[in-house]
């Protein structure tokens, strides 16, 4: 089959959860297309280099430099409902010009067509609202759901197990669209035998949307600038080539393929790093999550209440 891969351009996660996927189509005698856009294409461009890929427009989102996102996400809406129509045109256009048997879009809502088959992926089928209009959280879910309705099937990366997963509530509490079905967690490192790397004490790795990735990186630098121990900063930038310098103990590079990532995650003392999903997955794929400490972006109500649930989860277990 052929098959067209659309990952979000919102940090690196979606395409990173991506990359099994594309992978495991490989293996399977798939022909594959991405279409992505930003950072997110340039981590998959790096990974896969007998892939075919387009150029997708993002939906071009920023944060706010403050603790609380509402202002700038209202700011953002007319350009997330532009994108979303715009990329729908893009795939009815696509399709008229190129013979597609499966579109797999994670996260964008508007790449759904009836002429194929469409399989939407998310694990937050429940979008946390802020505390302050917690009262509109079922009717957002309402819309979500609208959207994912679209597809014929709707993908979960996660545990069906109501106690022992990894999302909580996001997928967990309301019930789930006809179509959809847990899939387990998607990562990187799933299936590969990686050898520990300890050179490092401490890895952190950023990701995420400007401004927020680079206060994030300035916050590190600070707190680690007397530190005696070897710390590395992985800036979540991939580019062709590595950048790379050095700040006294602190070693910062642009980006690293993902097995090399993988031994210093495993061989490190301490993990920093968001609480975005897809790094979750991949800390859990390591076995990993009882060393990182998890950092929601300010004001991002699902990586805020993913640092609570697993901190949470955590205290319990060494209860």
């Amino acid at each position: 089959m052929k098959i067209l891969v659309c990952p979000l351009d919102w940090g690196l996660g979606h395409a990173t959860r991506c990359a099994p996927l594309i992978r495991n189509f490989i293996d399977s005698g798939d022909e594959v297309v991405v279409a992505a856009d930003g950072l997110a294409l340039q981590f998959l461009r790096g990974e896969f280099q007998q892939v075919q890929f387009e150029t997708l427009r993002s939906y071009g989102i920023t944060y706010s430099k403050g603790k609380s996102q509402v202002g700038a996400m209202l700011r953002n809406l007319p350009k997330i409902i532009w994108g979303v129509c715009a990329e729908h045109r893009w795939l009815c256009n696509y399709l008229r010009h190129n013979k597609i048997d499966t579109v797999v879009s994670d996260n964008r809502f508007g790449l759904w067509s009836p002429q194929v088959k469409c399989i939407y992926i998310t694990h937050q089928l429940m979008v946390k609202m802020p505390e302050k209009i917690a009262c509109v959280e079922k009717f957002v879910w309402r819309v979500h759901r609208w959207f994912i309705n679209r597809y014929d099937k709707c993908w979960i990366p996660d545990f069906e197990d109501a106690e022992n997963n990894l999302s909580g509530d996001l997928s967990h509490k309301y019930p789930l669209p006809a179509r959809a079905e847990f899939i387990n967690p998607l990562s990187r490192f799933s299936g590969k035998t990686i050898a520990p790397n300890a050179h490092f004490h401490t890895v952190c790795v950023l990701s995420g949307v400007e401004p927020q990735r680079s206060l994030f990186e300035n916050d590190l630098l600070k707190k680690f600038e007397n530190s005696t121990e070897k710390i590395l900063i992985i800036q979540g930038n991939p580019q062709e080539k590595i950048l790379k310098y050095q700040k006294s103990n602190i070693t910062v590079l642009s980006h690293i393929d993902s097995e090399t990532l993988a031994g210093y995650l495993i061989g490190a003392q301490q993990i920093i790093c968001r609480s975005g999903y897809s790094s979750i997955m991949d800390l859990s794929a390591l076995n990993c999550m009882d060393k990182a400490t998890l950092i929601p972006t300010p004001g991002q109500t699902e990586q805020e209440y993913l640092a609570k649930y697993h901190q949470k989860n955590r205290q319990n277990c060494h209860c």
